[in-house]
């Protein structure tokens, strides 16, 4: 097996956010690097995982104070690019995959249209060619009627199959990052694995970095590398695996998920004071 390359993608070194005069930061001294590999960010709601994404991205509003010591994509400085600059980036380089396609797709224009826009902005191509390219990408994320479904709108498909749009939309050019935030969330228990199998396998054959956003740590465990933990905007752990948890934030929200393996009568909650009293200044 050929060596994986590890030089950075991405580099992140003190990232902080805040909106408004807010005093508290939503974000504070963030900092880890993702090469062609698989990373995942866990945490509760709040904690500041999807507005880590959303920085990176530069999609947060306008009342958001984003400042870094390094925010580098491919080496370049990505809180000095114009919208112009980020806009060649977003969807072509730099990839995000919402939770809920609902409201990430188009509901006046057709799925075949909204592909077919992608390949033309992306890749060049033109007429049918960009249509014949997003009857191939619904082929690639298995959509099994895929002449049916670029005929469709948004509101007639299922949301299992609208997150296999997006997936096809976001991965047809073949970005080198990937961040995927609550890719599952919005789906049924029985479709949740297969999309993830699917963005896994795609991400892999693309050679894509991927960062995977969620409060399911077990889920995130099964499918990344390595392991962010985000508690209050934080940092708090990284892991390569769940059994290495040493901070009380992570152990919690271990324990705090059902296990089939181990039923118990009830579940543990977060011991706040135990948190805070092991939280950095």
């Amino acid at each position: 097996m050929q060596d994986r390359d590890l030089t950075p993608i991405l580099s992140v070194q003190n990232l902080n956010v805040r909106f408004g005069r807010n005093a508290i930061a939503a974000v504070s001294n963030v900092s880890f690097d993702v090469a062609r590999e698989r990373i995942g960010i866990v945490g509760e709601s709040g904690s500041g995982k999807s507005t880590t994404g959303r920085a990176i991205m530069r999609l947060l509003p306008a009342r958001a104070n984003v400042v870094a010591d390094r925010l580098e994509f491919n080496g370049e400085p990505l809180l000095e690019k114009t919208e112009k600059e980020m806009g060649r980036l977003r969807g072509k380089d730099l990839a995000l995959i919402m939770q809920d396609p609902r409201y990430s797709l188009n509901p006046v224009l057709t799925i075949g249209r909204q592909i077919a826009e992608s390949a033309r902005l992306h890749l060049g191509l033109k007429g049918d060619g960009a249509m014949a390219h997003a009857r191939h990408m619904l082929e690639r994320v298995r959509i099994k009627d895929p002449d049916r479904v670029l005929k469709l709108y948004a509101h007639q498909i299922s949301g299992g199959m609208g997150q296999r749009v997006m997936i096809a939309m976001m991965l047809l050019a073949k970005p080198k990052l990937v961040i995927a935030d609550e890719p599952t969330s919005a789906l049924d228990v029985s479709v949740r694995k297969d999309v993830l199998v699917l963005l896994d396998e795609l991400v892999r054959e693309n050679n894509s970095g991927l960062i995977l956003i969620s409060h399911d740590i077990r889920m995130v465990a099964a499918f990344c590398e390595r392991i962010l933990v985000m508690y209050s905007g934080r940092i708090v752990e990284t892991l390569t695996n769940l059994e290495e948890a040493q901070h009380p934030y992570t152990k919690g929200l271990i324990a705090a998920m059902p296990d089939p393996r181990r039923p118990v009568r009830r579940l543990k909650v977060l011991d706040r004071a135990s948190i805070e009293a092991n939280i950095a200044p």
